[in-house]
């Protein structure tokens, strides 16, 4: 993507709103086309001059992220939401993909993780959180037998949890090596070891031991 990506956000708090809109414009990748509290004032705003994508709270009054995901998802030229909410809770994240929105954070996400999904969605990926796991983790621990010792590899580098990271949001290999500048055959060796070093059959159950264990 040439030039910086467009975002649009739409909050129903007017100071969490003008937050949002100074973090993302102090990155120079993005560039902030519409700021609106009104989901409705948003939508009209686009259809005269559509942006890469739209950075929506979830729980609004009448009219909410849900509904903003629906609207946008049924244009000729669909646009890309992610949905942001205060609250840890596994029916949201459910209801997110269920509308087919394209990404999902907690408002407490870092900024990097909040660039790092902008920039994933823009370029037709997904990026639903990894710290949206707090259901995860807590059918981790009721797996668990009292008494039981974690008994893989808890030592993990800053770029196998970047890998980690990604994969929870549902990236393929391919997607994975993008992110990160790889190659893709660096990206699979790097989900070999994690398998060995986590103990796990596959990916998915690597990615929910390295949260139950706290290591993302």
């Amino acid at each position: 993507m040439s030039g910086p990506i467009r975002v649009a956000l739409v909050d129903d708090q007017s100071l969490v709103l003008e937050g949002l809109r100074t973090l993302l414009e102090s990155m120079p990748q993005l560039e902030v086309a519409y700021a609106a509290t009104q989901p409705l004032e948003l939508i009209e705003c686009l259809r005269r001059d559509a942006v890469d994508v739209v950075v929506s709270d979830i729980r609004m009054p009448g009219f909410n992220g849900f509904d903003v995901v629906k609207r946008l998802g049924g244009w000729a030229r669909p646009i890309p939401v992610i949905l942001l909410t205060t609250f840890d809770e596994a029916n949201l994240l459910d209801e997110t993909i269920a509308v087919g929105a394209k990404g999902f954070l907690l408002k407490g996400a870092s900024p990097e993780d909040l660039l790092a999904a902008i920039e994933t969605v823009a370029t037709g990926g997904q990026w639903m959180s990894p710290v949206v796991t707090n259901s995860v983790r807590r059918a981790t621990r009721a797996a668990d037998r009292p008494g039981d010792a974690v008994s893989f590899d808890t030592t993990l580098t800053e770029r196998e949890k970047a890998v980690l990271r990604l994969a929870a949001t549902g990236l393929t290999n391919k997607e994975i090596a993008q992110t990160l500048g790889l190659v893709e055959g660096t990206v699979k060796n790097y989900m070999s070891d994690l398998m060995i070093k986590l103990d796990s059959r596959d990916r998915t159950q690597a990615v929910i031991r390295a949260i139950g264990a706290g290591l993302l």
